[in-house]
């Protein structure tokens, strides 16, 4: 429960960082919103832990072969 929490609050805080015009408010807001998630994250069950990873490995594999042109060479 403990890690639903700080993940809620790290995700409510990044959203109100980018939503904020000044920029000393911002990157104090998006560092606060960072330390919670990962330690929403570090605390939450392995389970959760687990899917997280795949989801974010998974994303990236999908973002890294679309920037490399899927196999398609450019001269």
């Amino acid at each position: 429960m403990g890690s639903l929490v700080l993940l809620l609050i790290g995700l409510g805080i990044l959203f109100l960082a980018l939503r904020t015009k000044d920029e000393i408010n911002r990157i104090t807001a998006l560092v606060s919103g960072i330390i919670s998630l990962i330690w929403g994250l570090a605390i939450a069950p392995l389970a959760f832990q687990l899917f997280i990873e795949i989801f974010s490995v998974v994303a990236s594999f999908s973002v890294c072969v679309r920037c490399l042109g899927c196999g398609v060479k450019r001269d």
